[in-house]
């Protein structure tokens, strides 16, 4: 492809009248030389092909090219990684294409053609670009890595856009443009410039950088003082000594790349586990997953997770970019695979769903990673889709437990107060994606939102602010249904029953397996809610390890209300860890107790309950559900044969049986795939209801549309050609 002349400008004129984003990358490409591939796999990784209606990135960035306004270079913040430059990437390609800033942020072509010239460029000014270049089309491409790792943050970056080439990718963008990159396997990926730094627990091709969190006295001049330090603990929960590693928290920085680095550094801080810039997904490792990170507000939960920040605002309307999820989702399978960590939202959880500890601190809890964190697609690269492929369905009953699965660019639900929960964060932008559904005091649109008497004791219903959690079901929630009305489920939530909406249209349940817990059977009250699952006072005898208050926080199950288990095998412990070197009294201890609890799905977030508390009931096989309607096949008219198509189901049954139906009573004896219409069907309609069954599923049933009324053939009247002949068949 010719490239424009050193010094001209670009022109954009084409790629700016393109009818859509795939003509636009198209036409850049042939304006600038740069090849099509290697325009949409750049893009890919920084937006999905997104242009979020002019917001900008987690860092900084705008438009399908994450167009940066900040001038990056040595130490500034969330930049760390890339080239140092005399000017921004907006200011840099408005001075190539002669387009203004605004049009670069705001117009989704003006952003394709921005970022084709600023990689045209970076290609042109490479001064190794004669050296790289090779044969055949991947050799081309291959050519291309220098201006890659100049205009992302280097190699992590170009690492993944050369994945994204080799293995392909299409979609559909939030606003309706289908954009596909063909694979191609000719490419060839990229040697690993730097391996993940020994102990960082990362994966050898991700290349984690070790910046390790101090672990130190915070009085050096009184030697004497061995309880203040920071800003971690010590322990052994990849070994034997424990406690057990049970949880991934998913966090965000509330803050830029740098200075939240810098604060993990601080001895007086409080550290956490990993670290993940937005720029490039790059990953930097804090504490050994063996040490017990300060990063949850919860000593149970901090005691059996890893925490990951990812940079960015949980209030801020704007998008993680992709390389960020795929570099966390990589990270985050490697450590679940290696620790034993169940790939579901019960264990990969937000900050926003540990519990508080004790009654009164539930509205202290923090509520990251907030309602623009993308758990849809999150875990779809995680290779565990929420609802495990599963069809959405309307065919709910009582008692049956069902996992919610929202969407996202396609959820825009009202939030409001963005600025002032989440500073620097803008005012929340209308239209935004969310990965939340509200749920209601009843079964109407215009009823208040449910209530949550621990996020807000006063018992007020909920509202749309940012960081008021009290309605919100977030994708991958397990709710228990207690009654259905139209498209409305009534779910147990909080103490109450509340009500999600779920359209026939656009249904937003799938069918769960789960066990569930009631109340004991003869209880008097109701089953306390805890925030740790500590042991009893007895399993401290022996240990020199002081008893821990078993203590319950503001919710309770009453009687006659289910919640879903999320998990029944719950570690009963508590880790002791008060000195800097583990001279105090039982330090270093983790003591584990008999008394038994499960962890349920209870409001927003996870909690425990004791097992002598409550009764566990089995999990309710899931039934088959009817992806598409049987239906009936011929003319209902007395002596002709129908058929039955028994439509699709999900998941795929063995076995389908048939009865047909006479104006919707059974027929008797009419079991069959096929039917025979006779004169007692006269003036009746037929339909057939299909019976689907599998190993470890409830039968699923679903009827056909009734046919019109069943009437005698239609005869043909021949008539006598005026010649004397008839028509010949």
């Amino acid at each position: 492809m010719p490239a424009p002349a050193p010094g001209s400008p670009v022109s954009c004129a084409a790629t700016l009248s393109a009818p859509t984003r795939e003509a636009a990358f198209a036409a850049a490409a042939r304006d600038t030389g740069v090849p099509e591939p290697l325009l949409k796999a750049v893009s890919y990784m920084l937006s999905r092909w997104d242009d979020h209606q002019g917001r900008p990135s987690t860092d900084g960035g705008y438009g399908v090219f994450d167009l940066s306004d900040r001038t990056p270079g040595p130490g500034t913040d969330a930049d760390k990684g890339r080239v140092a430059e005399a000017k921004s990437q907006i200011t840099r390609a408005a001075e190539l294409t002669g387009l203004t800033a605004d049009a670069l942020r705001r117009v989704p072509n003006a952003g394709v053609c921005g970022g084709a010239a600023l990689l045209a460029a970076y290609q042109r000014e490479n001064p190794r670009r004669e050296g790289l270049r090779s044969g055949g089309d991947g050799g081309e491409l291959a050519a291309w890595r220098d201006a890659v790792g100049r205009f992302g943050a280097g190699h992590d970056f170009v690492r993944q856009v050369y994945q994204t080439l080799r293995g392909g990718e299409s979609r559909v963008t939030a606003d309706g443009q289908t954009v596909t990159l063909p694979a191609d396997e000719s490419v060839p990926l990229p040697k690993a410039e730097t391996a993940a730094a020994p102990g960082t627990g990362c994966p050898e091709d991700l290349g984690c950088e070790a910046i390790p969190a101090p672990y130190a006295k915070l009085t050096p001049t009184d030697p004497d003082n061995t309880t203040k330090y920071g800003n971690h603990d010590i322990a052994d929960r990849t070994g034997p000594g424990g406690p057990k590693l049970n949880y991934i928290v998913i966090h965000d920085t509330e803050g830029y790349y740098d200075p939240s680095v810098r604060l993990v550094q601080d001895p007086a801080y409080l550290a956490w586990n990993y670290t993940i810039r937005s720029a490039d997904g790059h990953v930097a490792q804090h504490l050994d997953p063996k040490d017990v990170g300060w990063h949850a507000g919860n000593w149970y939960v901090n005691m059996h997770s890893i925490g990951v920040e990812h940079e960015g605002f949980a209030g801020d309307a704007t998008w993680y970019t992709e390389s960020a999820y795929q570099t966390s989702a990589t990270l985050v399978k490697h450590l679940a695979a290696t620790y034993g960590i169940p790939l579901d939202r019960a264990h990969v959880i937000g900050h926003d769903q540990v519990p508080g500890t004790v009654a009164g601190t539930t509205k202290t809890m923090h509520w990251d990673p907030g309602p623009y964190w993308d758990w849809d697609h999150y875990f779809e690269l995680l290779g565990a889709p929420i609802g495990g492929g599963r069809a959405a369905t309307t065919q709910v009953s009582a008692g049956d437990v069902v996992e919610v699965r929202t969407g996202y660019q396609d959820n825009a639900q009202p939030v409001t107060g963005c600025a002032a929960a989440s500073p620097p964060s803008p005012e929340c932008v209308p239209g935004a994606g969310t990965n939340f559904l509200p749920l209601r005091q009843a079964p109407s649109e215009d009823a208040p939102l449910a209530a949550d008497p621990g996020w807000k004791p006063g018992g007020e219903a909920g509202t749309t602010y940012v960081s008021d959690v009290s309605a919100r079901v977030v994708s991958g929630h397990k709710l228990v249904v207690a009654e259905v009305r139209g498209d409305w489920l009534g779910v147990w939530w909080a103490g109450s029953l509340a009500w999600l909406h779920n359209p026939a249209d656009r249904p937003v349940v799938l069918p769960a397996a789960a066990k569930t817990v009631t109340v004991k059977a003869g209880a008097t009250g109701p089953a306390a809610v805890y925030g740790r699952a500590y042991p009893e006072a007895a399993a401290y005898t022996g240990t020199d390890v002081p008893a821990q208050a078993v203590s319950a926080l503001e919710y309770t199950i009453p009687a006659g209300q289910t919640y879903a288990v999320s998990d029944d095998d719950v570690v009963t412990d508590y880790y002791r860890a008060t000195s800097f070197d583990g001279s105090a009294p039982g330090d270093r201890t983790d003591v584990r107790g008999q008394d038994r609890y499960y962890q349920l799905w209870y409001a927003h977030r996870q909690v425990f309950v004791r097992a002598a508390d409550v009764d566990l009931h089995d999990a309710r096989p899931s039934a088959l559900v009817s992806t598409a309607p049987p239906v009936v096949r011929g003319d209902p008219w007395i002596g002709r044969r129908l058929t039955a198509s028994p439509g699709t189901w999900t998941p795929a049954p063995k076995r389908i049986r048939y009865q047909w139906l006479r104006d919707g009573a059974k027929i008797r004896g009419a079991t069959g795939r096929a039917y025979h219409v006779t004169g007692r069907d006269r003036g009746a309609r037929l339909s057939v209801r299909v019976t689907a069954s599998a190993p470890g599923y409830e039968s699923g049933v679903a009827t056909s549309a009734a046919t019109a009324p069943v009437r005698s053939p239609v005869r043909s009247h021949r008539h006598p050609h005026r010649h004397g002949h008839r028509h010949h068949r």
